[in-house]
């Protein structure tokens, strides 16, 4: 039967002599071989050094392995083979110490100063990774040191470790060992928080970390980054799949990542979206980016005079799939021009009989898509709206353009005036 200790960390046992059970000398530990399991990632292989030469030892030939003592099932050193590096494999000194990993849960980038391993079904696990500075006193060989010294001060030296399961490795190799539940909890994490650890990454990672989160929320963090790291990530991504991505955006934030790329990269990806995607986009694009029409979005809510409360409603539900935000319903006749708006607590507490042309505002505020920016939102501040339909110099609908992008898109350059004129 095999023992080990329930905690038991790398830092403790890399360099350790492995015996027989007869106490005969193997050799030293230099490393272990880690495979996906079917809860925490599996030890496969001890890597072993004999003399100059490297071998491995199968899990299944380990009697005993504690911080203190690993021996082999034997009682002299058979079973072992060379060690032959192999493609795709993962050494848990080499691939996972000193390296980048997203702490899920946490939504940041850290450093992976030990890993945790422990006893699981008769197999050694990957249980968690230590990324506080208690890891790396273990490693020094001053843990105990350590503590003595936070006694005297009277303070303490935290225990800080993410779970596997909140771990997302940056490293191509090793992101083949990323749970289920970390590549679901990715997709969680909010875009702005995203986008600061595609900040914080070096830029030859940034691929493999795309490649654990979904189109939508690619679209929504390439989106948060500055400009100039978004065209350097899109630059490090298949055009196929940026081009993918950009119709999973909202048509007005596609068209902002296109307007800051380089003409010829931005006419490629247009050309390999779907055509009514890139018709809309191209529109969009015809805008000055600091008017109404440049920011606005082309895709909104859109309802005939001749419906009801209930019809309404029951095209809500399917509108809610396609957009992010919806605050009105714009009514819209056959030749393209408003004739009002609803407001969606007015369609939740009316009858659905009720006719929309009861209920609508006919006496909607409007600006033109050459609107400049400033002037669109006195306007939503003077009349406290959430949207305001932006209108073709023929006076039909060109989109709706929201509270939300307006100061998204006005708020960092206002503080920066502000700062500007205080120094």
């Amino acid at each position: 039967m095999r023992t080990e200790y329930s905690e038991i960390y790398l830092s403790s046992v890399i360099g350790r002599s492995v015996i027989t059970s007869s106490g005969q000398e193997v050799g030293t530990l230099r490393d272990l071989i880690m495979v996906p399991g079917e809860v925490f990632p599996e030890v496969s292989h001890l890597v072993i050094r004999r003399g100059r030469n490297l071998e491995l030892l199968p899990w299944g030939m380990v009697k005993l392995f504690t911080h203190i003592v690993i021996s082999t099932t034997g009682t002299a050193p058979t079973g072992l083979t060379s060690y032959i590096p192999a493609e795709g494999e993962i050494l848990v000194r080499h691939d996972l110490l000193d390296k980048q990993i997203v702490d899920v849960d946490g939504a940041k980038v850290v450093r992976v100063n030990d890993v945790k391993l422990g006893n699981l079904h008769d197999k050694l696990c990957i249980f968690s990774v230590d990324i506080g500075f208690r890891g790396i006193l273990r490693r020094l060989g001053y843990e105990r040191f350590g503590e003595r010294v936070a006694r005297t001060l009277r303070k303490d030296i935290p225990t800080t470790e993410i779970s596997w399961e909140y771990v997302q490795p940056i490293e191509a190799n090793s992101s083949k060992l990323a749970l289920n539940i970390a590549r679901n909890q990715m997709n969680e994490i909010h875009p702005a928080d995203l986008a600061d650890i595609l900040e914080s990454i070096p830029i030859q990672n940034i691929k493999t970390v795309l490649e654990t989160i979904d189109a939508e929320t690619t679209g929504e963090t390439l989106y948060e980054l500055e400009p100039d790291m978004r065209n350097l990530v899109i630059n490090q991504m298949d055009s196929e799949h940026a081009s993918d991505i950009l119709e999973e955006m909202e048509p007005d934030e596609a068209a902002d990542v296109l307007a800051d790329l380089p003409d010829h990269k931005a006419q490629e990806l247009l050309e390999l979206m779907d055509e009514e995607n890139a018709e809309e986009i191209q529109e969009l694009l015809e805008h000055e980016d600091d008017t109404a029409g440049g920011l606005m979005n082309s895709d909104y809510f859109r309802l005939s005079p001749n419906e009801t409360v209930g019809s309404a409603l029951t095209a809500l539900r399917l509108a809610y799939e396609e957009l992010n935000e919806i605050h009105y319903g714009y009514v819209v006749n056959e030749e393209n021009r408003p004739e009002g708006a609803v407001s969606i607590r007015q369609l939740l507490t009316h009858p659905p009989e009720v006719a929309l042309s009861e209920l609508m505002d006919e006496d909607l505020v409007t600006v033109e898509v050459s609107e400049e920016l400033t002037e669109t939102l006195e306007l939503m501040t003077k009349y406290d709206l959430l949207a305001l339909p932006v209108l073709d110099t023929d006076g039909t609908m060109a989109g709706v353009l929201t509270v939300d992008d307006l100061l998204q898109h006005l708020l960092p350059k206002l503080i920066k005036s502000r700062r500007g004129g205080m120094m």
